[in-house]
């Protein structure tokens, strides 16, 4: 019991400390069932908005709601949104009206906004990354709410759904890029809006009831989340998703309803509100980019010798540690880095493309007699590689 006041104590005071934060809005909130805006739902999250950086905290705000927007001002039908190109042409016409609602919502607290449009490049370039981040740390240092989504009309990332109604691509939902934002700014708090209270659990006799704290993301977390929602696209299982990276970034993240009059007050009043994620070890800098949002290229299976040299010591991955080049890559991409049996255990930056590395690998001898210090044999240097934790 004492463990558990400890807990919901330090819950409430990272909530109440956070000075940037990152709310992402889906389109079960931004829009009304008829595809208008709901203007019910979003007015009150807007004075919230208002209400938090008004002291001086920092608020950036990730929105869905284009397409469901772009629809409803076509007046096309949902089935009509099964054909991708039509789901970009309403991004193309909605992204306006989302922005135009927001410029005038804002206006009244006299809250400045800019738009944000992102790609999947954005975040997978490691210079398109820096630059994003410098332009956003530059707008917050103005004042300025960035309101941030994908640039769906040019980026089919999140628009694809397969048949099994999985995304293909990595970079998939709004609720991982405001995971991937809240990563890139080291923002303190990622909140994730939506039409439910929170991360449900299954209950013999009551129903269901919410689980208020999560400290670890164990496999049995991840299995209380399932299916996708009616009008977004993501479900419980991308919200899982990002806020386990909010949580290895060393931040807090909260699911809750974007219904519930007072929510965002309420969570960083620090009361019970919602799913709460608590922060784990803290990763920075480019190692942060490199576990999460880089797109992987490449796959490598290395000998148990060079397992044990990555996760027990300090070493850089040598090529003669390669036991085979699994996927294709060129330098500078990120790989994935797998054991004897197919499990990736760590991601790094490559030094020479996959070709190289192949003939470098096969050359067991050479490598064995040159030294670690030698460049050419170095397929991955200690600072690019970052350990993936399970």
């Amino acid at each position: 019991m004492h463990e558990q006041r400890k807990n919901e104590s330090d819950r409430a005071q990272r909530l109440q400390a956070a000075r940037r934060i990152v709310i992402k809005l889906g389109t079960s909130t931004v829009t009304a069932d008829d595809g208008q805006l709901s203007k019910e739902r979003v007015e009150p999250i807007v004075r919230s908005i208002a209400h938090l950086m008004k002291p001086g905290k920092q608020v950036v705000l990730v929105t869905s709601g284009a397409v469901g927007l772009g629809r409803g001002w076509l007046g096309l039908h949902r089935s009509r949104l099964d054909d991708l190109v039509t789901k970009q042409a309403c991004a193309a016409v909605g992204q306006s009206l989302l922005m135009d609602a927001y410029k005038n919502l804002f206006a009244a607290f006299d809250v400045k906004i800019a738009q944000v449009l992102l790609t999947e490049e954005d975040f997978t370039n490691w210079r398109r990354y820096s630059n994003l981040q410098q332009t956003m740390e530059k707008l917050l240092g103005f004042g300025v709410l960035p309101i941030v989504n994908e640039n769906d009309t040019v980026s089919t990332a999140e628009l694809e759904v397969s048949g099994e109604g999985t995304r293909r691509a990595a970079f998939s939902d709004n609720d991982r890029l405001a995971a991937l934002v809240m990563s890139g700014l080291e923002a303190d708090a990622l909140v994730l809006l939506t039409n439910v209270e929170g991360l449900l659990r299954t209950d013999d006799e009551s129903g269901s009831s919410v689980v208020r704290l999560v400290e670890e993301m164990t496999p049995e977390i991840k299995e209380l989340a399932s299916g996708v929602s009616a009008s977004g696209r993501g479900g419980m299982r991308t919200k899982l998703e990002a806020a386990e990276i909010a949580m290895n970034c060393g931040g807090t993240a909260v699911i809750a309803n974007g219904d519930t009059p007072g929510v965002i007050e309420n969570i960083f009043d620090g009361k019970e509100t919602g799913t709460v994620f608590m922060p784990a070890t803290r990763m920075r800098g480019k190692r942060r980019w490199i576990a999460y949002a880089a797109g992987v290229r490449g796959r490598v299976m290395v000998d148990a010798g060079a397992h044990r040299a990555l996760t027990q010591g300090k070493a850089s991955l040598l090529a003669s540690g390669v036991v085979r080049v699994e996927s294709p890559f060129a330098p500078m991409d990120v790989v994935s880095i797998v054991d004897a049996d197919g499990r990736e255990f760590a991601r790094g930056v490559a030094n020479c493309a996959s070709e190289e590395a192949e003939r470098k690998s096969r050359d067991k001898n050479v490598a064995a007699g040159a030294e670690a210090g030698n460049g050419s044999l170095v397929l991955v240097t200690r600072d690019n590689i970052v350990l993936m934790q399970k």
